[in-house]
């Protein structure tokens, strides 16, 4: 059974999540720098990504692991359904009931982001410097960093260059992928609600109205 179904079993249980007032994003002014993130829909959750120059060298702990990647995708999720291939229902139902682990699955490519992700949604997202930086500030919260202020790599992650790394949230039934997204999102000062972003399509369907659609995904199936 594919991750998107079985997820989508449980997911609308967790509506009712609260939700902390947005941030106030920043009033752009004329030449004010700018950064364009990306949200990359993979069926079940979105990936954000960044552009690796953008990064500060002392923001991200596993910044320094991809040094010839032009930019960086970023995901979130429960770290036994996160890195099984092919998850089974009782890894939903346990990820979903019970506060668990959780890893983040960071991938380094290079060349034109529709090109690397040909069959997915992709929307394109630019925003000042200023709420740039609250989004990797929030992203690189989630890093579990060891006594040298390293990451905690758990190895390869599911495609091309990438790997997972420890995370120090807990994934609950409050606290989905989707949720974490949409909470990074907000703390950027987009007006995104993270109690409406359970599903993925839910979550591209908020980022559309701030965001521009570059690439659109395959029709959904019936």
């Amino acid at each position: 059974m594919s991750r998107i179904r079985i997820w989508s079993l449980i997911l609308a249980a967790s509506c009712c999540a609260c939700t902390a007032p947005a941030r106030d994003a920043s009033a752009p002014s004329e030449g004010e720098p700018r950064n364009t993130i990306f949200l990359v829909n993979h069926g079940w959750h979105a990936g954000i990504v960044l552009r690796r120059a953008d990064i500060p060298d002392s923001v991200w702990p596993a910044h320094g692991n991809f040094p010839d990647a032009e930019y960086l995708e970023v995901g979130w999720g429960d770290m036994n359904f996160y890195q099984t291939p092919d998850p089974n229902m009782g890894l939903v139902l346990k990820a979903a009931m019970l506060p668990t682990a959780s890893v983040l699955h960071i991938v380094g490519f290079s060349g034109a982001v529709p090109a690397y992700f040909p069959l997915s949604e992709i929307i394109k997202i630019d925003l000042p410097s200023v709420d740039f930086a609250h989004l990797l500030r929030t992203i690189a919260a989630s890093f579990t960093i060891d006594a040298a202020g390293n990451a905690t790599s758990l190895g390869p992650g599911l495609y091309g260059n990438s790997h997972f790394y420890l995370s120090r949230e807990s994934y609950h039934l409050f606290n989905t992928c989707n949720v974490w997204t949409a909470r990074a999102l907000r703390a950027a000062g987009f007006p995104i609600s993270p109690a409406r972003t359970i599903t993925v399509k839910s979550l591209m369907s908020q980022a559309r109205k701030f965001g521009m659609v570059v690439q659109s995904g395959p029709e959904p199936s019936e």
